[in-house]
């Protein structure tokens, strides 16, 4: 029994999404067949169920990179081995518009809780296969999505420096959110899978404007439709190899 996800590890399957919000993990879950809340504990909310047979576990990560290297180190305690963030993010080009979905190739690190698993110069980067299933699964369902490089950092109100901003705009930084790099920088050093996509919910100048609302909801589903089309390609390319 693990000290914040509560239940027994036969209730957690391989593959996992790992969405920050609760909503959206209640979203993704009601997409599986037979499915079951297995935790509800210190603000992780935990479902099982099945997609055309696989087992896939949807875990609400929380806010910011503390919980989520909790969620993601206890998960993994417990048998998953494939970690799918199924996030939103700002923008900061303006070419990208509010419900675009966008997926992480990787992370510029602005965070602090990966800095203590490992040192900055260490990159955070998606897992390529995990990448690339996600690529194709946008190809396969029709459904555009922009591919690049993010920033993730753990405080949302704090000051900042428009000149870097700028920079990294420059650099072709696509998304910012709060998750992504303690997911990549604690998988690698613990020998698992992970990638992520994002829900934009703004413009390069706003975030969450009233009127995309409803475009946000909808690249929401997309992502969501996405990352399930990419698990199952996953785990069946597992099957395929294993047997």
């Amino acid at each position: 029994m693990e000290f914040h996800i509560r239940c027994d590890p036969k209730d957690i399957a391989r593959y996992a999404f790992v969405p920050g919000s609760h909503d959206r993990a209640k979203k993704i879950a009601a997409h599986l067949n037979d499915v079951r809340l297995v935790s509800d504990s210190r603000g992780y909310l935990v479902y099982t169920g099945t997609v055309d047979g696989i087992r896939m576990t949807v875990s609400s990560t929380g806010m910011g990179g503390p919980s989520t290297a909790i969620c993601i180190e206890e998960l993994g305690h417990m048998g998953v081995g494939t970690f799918i963030r199924v996030g939103s993010s700002g923008t900061m080009q303006d070419y990208v518009d509010c419900g675009d979905v966008i997926i992480s190739t990787g992370t510029y690190r602005d965070g602090g809780t990966a800095n203590n698993y490992l040192p900055i110069e260490f990159p955070a980067v998606p897992n390529f296969d995990v990448t690339t299933a996600l690529v194709q699964a946008a190809r396969h369902l029709g459904l555009k999505a922009h591919v690049g490089l993010g920033s993730a950092g753990d405080s949302f109100y704090a000051p900042r420096d428009p000149s870097r901003r700028d920079l990294l705009k420059q650099a072709g930084i696509v998304s910012g959110e709060m998750e992504s790099d303690t997911l990549y920088v604690v998988a690698a050093l613990r020998g698992w899978r992970a990638g992520a996509l994002y829900a934009n919910d703004g413009t390069s100048k706003e975030t969450k404007p009233a009127w995309g609302e409803e475009a946000f909801k909808q690249g929401e589903e997309n992502a969501i439709l996405i990352a399930i089309e990419a698990m199952k390609a996953i785990a069946l390319s597992d099957t395929a190899k294993a047997g």
